[in-house]
């Protein structure tokens, strides 16, 4: 998933991500390793996060810029 990636290269922690979108650290982190699904107000709130598109997130693109 490009969770990781996107927060890795960001020098982001996992506690800051889970923090900004009120949820637990090992929930994110099943998340980010596909162990959870990521429901969809998450994924919108992840999207705005890192200024780029759900589909993205979700590998249903390569373009990482958001829709305009």
């Amino acid at each position: 998933m490009r969770l990781k990636e996107l927060r890795e290269d960001r020098d982001i922690r996992q506690t800051e991500i889970a923090e900004y979108l009120h949820i637990r650290q090992n929930t994110y982190s099943q998340y980010e390793n596909g162990q959870r699904q990521l429901p969809v107000d998450v994924l919108i709130a992840l999207a705005k996060f890192y200024h780029t598109s759900t589909d993205y997130l979700l590998g249903l693109t390569d373009q990482a810029d958001p829709y305009q």
